[in-house]
């Protein structure tokens, strides 16, 4: 499995660059109706279920769920499609102009027929779907290329890709130097051409290869044919609650697992994928974290009823539940950490201990313990008990309890280990782990550090690491008094 790239100070950055990037949004357009009822009857008409209706619920949707899905996330989509000048081509028309953050660049056909798609629910499950589509709403030029940083094929196979449309689109892609990216329908992706990603989802993957997609080895087999049979830069596999799987040309595949969620309703995930996918990559961020990107969205999505979108206040509160798991999982007592820590030096790791009250984490904090890491491979803090804090502090400290603390500084990135102390000193602890690196504060001497003589005597080292000017707990504190 892939390393992360995205946390959640990687995932804050990122949500600010994309905010108003403009997201050519080009492919086939329906409008999404949900009629949402009750089931408590048999028909004695025929042995089919009764569905009194409750409510009725109207969205664009393929390539204008796309759309929704980059407005959501802080972009400016432009819609081009091809729909009917019929009564659901106005309530098309109307829904995106209510929307917020689409640019309408929709073709209205006289005589075609907008793709209608209504599905029926109760309990929380599709009963039936009714679609309403005549001939095939072929696609010539659009406006919505121009201007754009990012180009976004959705193919539903109702015609609006075609050739002509895929041309235009890598024509401005060369002349603008942006990424384009289709969402494939059909067998044949090499009519897509020179695009830089092709996101199939696993069935569509072992159709255009024939080969199967059960296992990684098998999905990488089908990445190496899909790529040798297209002029596609780049394939990325959406495997349910596998994750993704990615293949660049001329490289290995990597796969990124799925974010454990509860799922509700799969309609549209792909839409938010490949929105939050073009996003990124519009960024100029890494495939790597456009696709850790893509799956936290339609992680979040598949949670929700409908045709539905996630906005960026979402992702974060996604990232951050994902984020205290992880810092609750760095926390542990002394001797499973000691179990870690020599599973650790067996690998050759160079490991690094410092310990502290980090009672109020500030600016400074962070520096320090970024600092410290950079001097190892793995860094340990142990915190001092609360006990042991009032002894150091006196009454009134902590503030935070060493529950609190120590999720707290596990959810660092620069700390992959968390413990704690009662004694008035470390040095138990330091004798147990046998670190090969002790850090203490500049404000200490190499003569002064606990443990500094026994960390030297089996050939470590004492290091010490500078604190930031102007931050401190106490003065945090006198100046929360002061307000």
């Amino acid at each position: 499995m892939a390393e992360r790239t995205l946390d959640l100070g990687g995932l804050q950055a990122l949500l600010e660059r994309v905010r108003g990037l403009k997201v050519a949004c080009v492919g086939d357009l329906m409008l999404d109706r949900y009629v949402y009822g009750e089931v408590d009857r048999i028909s004695p008409e025929a042995p089919i279920p009764v569905l009194k209706v409750r409510r009725r619920v109207a969205m664009p949707g393929g390539v204008g769920n796309v759309a929704r899905n980059v407005a959501a996330l802080g972009g400016l989509a432009r819609l081009g499609a091809v729909s009917g000048r019929d009564a659901a081509g106005d309530e098309l028309a109307a829904l995106i102009a209510a929307g917020g953050g689409v640019e309408d660049a929709v073709e209205r056909r006289e005589g075609a027929d907008t793709i209608v798609k209504t599905r029926f629910v109760a309990a929380g499950q599709q009963l039936l779907r009714l679609d309403e589509e005549t001939a095939p709403l072929m696609g010539t030029e659009s406006d919505a290329f121009s201007g754009v940083s990012v180009i976004l094929l959705s193919d539903y196979a109702k015609g609006v890709v075609s050739d002509l449309m895929i041309g235009q689109a890598l024509k401005t892609a060369r002349e603008r130097g942006v990424p384009v990216i289709v969402d494939p329908k059909g067998r044949d992706f090499a009519r897509y051409g020179a695009v830089d990603l092709i996101k199939p989802n696993a069935s569509e993957l072992a159709g255009a290869t024939g080969l199967p997609v059960g296992t990684d080895e098998e999905v990488e087999a089908a990445l190496g044919a899909l790529l040798s049979s297209t002029e596609a830069r780049a394939v990325v596999v959406t495997r349910a609650g596998k994750g993704m799987s990615l293949m660049r040309r001329g490289e290995a595949a990597r796969h990124f697992p799925g974010r454990a969620r509860e799922v509700f309703d799969v309609s549209g995930a792909g839409d938010t994928g490949l929105a939050a996918l073009g996003l990124a990559l519009g960024a100029g961020a890494t495939l790597e974290t456009a696709v850790e990107f893509a799956i936290l969205a339609s992680g979040v999505v598949v949670g929700k009823a409908g045709t539905a979108t996630v906005s960026p206040a979402e992702l974060i509160d996604a990232e951050m539940s994902q984020h205290a798991a992880g810092a609750h999982a760095k926390v542990m007592p002394l001797e499973e950490l000691a179990h870690v820590v020599e599973g650790w030096k067996r690998q050759g790791l160079k490991v690094g201990f410092t310990n502290g009250c980090f009672d109020i984490l500030h600016r400074g904090h962070v520096a320090y313990l970024a600092q410290a890491r950079s001097w190892c491979d793995r860094l340990v803090v142990a915190l001092n008990t609360d006990a042991s804090v009032r002894r150091l502090k006196g009454e009134g400290r902590p503030i935070n309890d060493l529950d609190s603390r120590a999720v707290v500084i596990g959810g660092l990135g620069s700390v992959d280990r968390v413990t704690s102390f009662d004694d008035p000193t470390p040095l138990a602890l330091i004798e147990r782990l046998r670190p090969d690196v002790l850090i203490k504060g500049a404000d200490y001497t190499r003569e002064g550090v606990v443990g500094g003589d026994l960390v030297e005597s089996w050939g470590g080292e004492v290091r010490l690491a500078t604190f930031e000017d102007g931050f401190s707990t106490t003065r945090t504190i006198e100046k929360m008094k002061d307000r």
